[in-house]
């Protein structure tokens, strides 16, 4: 699996992309999720007993930018893969929204804008967020587990 990541990330283009990819997700989920606030000046703070959401969040973060530059590599290389791309994008947006959706201010203009539609899928969200959290772990960890096969198997590495 090294082997693939130093063919893949050997590159500095998906270098620079798995930077971008891991920074505006980690920071956009810490901040929707409540983590980080700006106003009135740069705030973390980490409540207690939410310290699991935050670690999900981070790991979240990270497995994104490790599978979405791999199938880019993939797809750029082999066009033949273009179809096999879908699971690593599908994850990484049901974590955004898992973290997007939580008792923020984007929660409540969901329910304002969608009525109760909007609040059903909000509670539903903000009650199985780790949940969610955890299956769209699960799932990138396969994407990856299954890109670094295929990339191995293609490229002919040992």
């Amino acid at each position: 699996m090294a082997q693939t990541l130093k063919l893949v990330f050997s590159n500095s283009f998906y270098i620079v992309l798995a930077i971008l990819i891991f920074s505006s997700m980690l920071i956009g989920l810490l901040v929707i999720s409540e983590y980080v606030f700006f106003t009135p000046y740069v705030v973390g703070h980490i409540q207690q007993g939410t310290e699991l959401g935050f670690v999900l969040i981070l790991i979240l973060s990270v497995l994104s930018a490790l599978v979405i530059p791999m199938n880019v590599y993939r797809i750029s290389i082999f066009n033949k893969s273009k179809g096999k791309m879908g699971g690593s994008v599908f994850s990484s947006f049901i974590g955004v929204v898992a973290g997007a959706c939580s008792c923020g201010p984007i929660g409540f203009a969901i329910v304002s804008s969608f009525g109760s539609v909007g609040a059903t899928a909000l509670s539903f969200l903000t009650n199985f967020e780790l949940p969610i959290r955890i299956g769209s772990i699960a799932l990138l960890a396969f994407t990856y587990y299954t890109t670094t096969k295929s990339i191995k198997i293609e490229c002919k590495i040992n």
